[in-house]
């Protein structure tokens, strides 16, 4: 059984990749991050889907981003895009970029990784998603890897920890059916980027999640303050 390091937001996304990882056959370990976001309130789904999962083990790792802010969602004074249509979502990077995150966060599951003797690492980017983030494309994940095999000792000894993005080709309809194909339970994750006790609704987070639930004839068990 080979140990994967799981990067857990608590989203639809991660949630569904920590699921996949387990029907790998991996033994696993969740890592998730407060990094003094907008949105804290996903920790919880984090803790709660790693508990539901059974994995090894689950940490979070504490550091803050609002020093630096330049994102809706490290910074309170820039404001949440909310109510935007899917083709206004798919215009530009938005706001809700966090620069380098998934940089930051893949460091962090590179050295958590190599110090467990794990041999791989899976992150839920997508690049099919409106967002269009750019560390969530095919390219980036490409040179990742490469950083991963340069970097450290087990790379150098030609056995380089393997970066696995078992979404990043799916459509958000696509990722939904595969995770209630691994029996995801979504009634405990959250994707929702305003931070409060309900789901808005509204945010671009929201709103791709709802319609993609939608386009499949679903009802989201999540339960919201307000939708479009």
């Amino acid at each position: 059984m080979e140990k994967a390091v799981i990067l857990l937001s608590g989203g639809l996304d991660s949630s569904t990749v920590l699921y996949q990882a387990k029907a790998d056959g991996c033994d696993c370990y969740a890592l998730s991050f407060d990094y003094r976001q907008r949105h804290r309130r996903e920790l919880e789904a984090a803790r709660a889907i790693a508990l539901s999962a059974g994995i090894a083990e689950h940490q979070i790792v504490n550091f803050d981003l609002r020093l630096w802010g330049g994102s809706a969602l490290t910074d309170v004074k820039i404001d949440l895009p909310c109510d935007r249509s899917l083709a206004d979502m798919s215009q530009n990077i938005p706001i809700t970029y966090v620069p380098a995150r998934n940089t930051i966060f893949l460091s962090f599951a590179l050295a958590y990784a190599e110090a467990i003797g794990a041999q791989r690492v899976y992150i839920g980017v997508n690049a099919l998603d409106y967002s269009g983030y750019p560390d969530c494309r095919p390219d980036y994940i490409e040179a990742m890897q490469e950083v991963f095999r340069l970097g450290t000792k087990q790379g150098r000894e030609g056995e380089p920890i393997k970066i696995l993005t078992p979404l990043i080709d799916l459509k958000k309809t696509e990722i939904i059916q595969l995770g209630n194909s691994l029996a995801v339970p979504w009634e405990k994750t959250w994707s929702c980027y305003a931070g409060e006790e309900l789901a808005c609704g509204v945010c671009d987070s929201c709103q791709l999640r709802l319609a993609a639930f939608a386009e499949l004839g679903l009802k989201d068990p999540l339960p919201y303050s307000m939708q479009k």
